[in-house]
């Protein structure tokens, strides 16, 4: 499929892809579609003046068994003169200076707890010259070694994602109306891969239209799980809950149409990890393959869902204002996030 090319960076787009439709050099995917009439609509939302923190504690889930490649939060002070920064005492005590300082660095894994991937988090091997060759990009063609640096590069540059970065999506300062579908009502604690149907039946249930621009929501449960594990999950978690349906086609083709601007769940990776089902070639993670490198829908993972459900229920709604911008850190390709519910 081709499409409006992109600044010489690629000559033909994948399938299902809008590579080129919000611009040449454009990072922002579908979070274009956040315009200030979503945002707009989502203040109608706010009717009781309530707020709801949507993230778990980020030193959760606590060790490393559910991903072995990301640990918890290192937090520790900073030095002043060889001395540590904390409840410690600055100036000088016989002139009456009281001051005590506390100060402190973090160490932390970006995408280790409550979190937003950046469409540099994932990419693909795509032959976009047309050549027959194969390269790994990201989203609207932004390649590998020419704007994602490695670690390894041969110039020496430092590694990091200089187009693509999740940076971009806190400067679009996102925030628009979310909608809280409920897939537990469905699964229970059981691990179900959720497909068209059902997840149709749940977003009928949900009571509300969802138009262009708002961020969906998927509550199934998980992230209460791992509050209740007080930082020692078991790696049977893993085996709990609704998940999407990576593989089933017509729920891919919904997300292509329904217009939401990003895609969000209190579980680990929102579909299975690996996919289920058949996989002899392409992509491991098929839904992560749409969002991130073809559509370019943000993905949200381990938000804390289960209060702002509980308040929405009884008042029977399922819509509210979102607030959810990530850290501004250039080069960074995912990010914590405190969304900010408001209702």
């Amino acid at each position: 499929m081709s499409g409006a090319p992109g600044a010489s960076r690629w000559r033909h787009r994948p399938p299902q892809s809008n590579w080129g439709d919000f611009g040449a050099d454009d990072e922002l995917g579908r979070l274009n579609l956040i315009t200030p009439e979503c945002v707009l609509r989502a203040t109608r939302e706010v009717r009781t003046g309530q707020s709801f923190c949507l993230s778990l504690p980020l030193d959760l889930p606590g060790g490393n068994v559910l991903n072995p490649r990301r640990h918890p939060p290192q937090l520790r002070p900073t030095l002043r003169e060889g001395r540590s920064v904390f409840n410690l005492p600055i100036g000088d005590a016989s002139l009456g200076q009281t001051d005590v300082l506390c100060d402190d660095a973090v160490l932390i894994h970006t995408q280790y707890s409550t979190q937003w991937d950046g469409f540099s988090h994932v990419g693909h091997l795509f032959d976009v010259d047309g050549s027959g060759v194969a390269q790994a990009v990201y989203y609207n063609g932004f390649r590998a070694g020419e704007d994602l640096i490695g670690a390894d590069d041969p110039q020496g540059r430092p590694s990091g994602a200089r187009r693509l970065g999740v940076d971009v999506f806190a400067a679009k300062a996102i925030q628009t109306r979310g909608v809280l579908v409920d897939l537990k009502a469905i699964a229970g604690q059981q691990r179900v891969r959720i497909g068209y149907d059902d997840f149709m039946r749940a977003l009928d249930a949900c009571g509300v239209q969802l138009e262009s621009g708002d961020i969906l929501c998927l509550y199934t449960g998980f992230a209460d799980l791992v509050l209740q594990a007080a930082g020692a999950p078991d790696p049977s978690l893993h085996r709990q809950c609704a998940v999407l349906d990576g593989r089933d086609q017509r729920l891919l083709q919904w997300i292509v149409d329904s217009g939401i601007a990003a895609l969000c769940a209190d579980n680990y990776g929102v579909e299975e990890i690996p996919a289920g089902g058949p996989c002899e070639c392409g992509p491991r993670l098929p839904l992560h393959e749409l969002c991130l490198f073809k559509q370019g829908i943000p993905l949200g993972e381990l938000w804390y869902l289960k209060e702002l459900k509980s308040v929405l229920d009884s008042h029977k709604r399922s819509a509210f204002m979102l607030t959810a911008p990530p850290l501004r850190l250039p080069g960074a390709v995912g990010s914590p996030v405190t969304p900010v519910a408001t209702i």
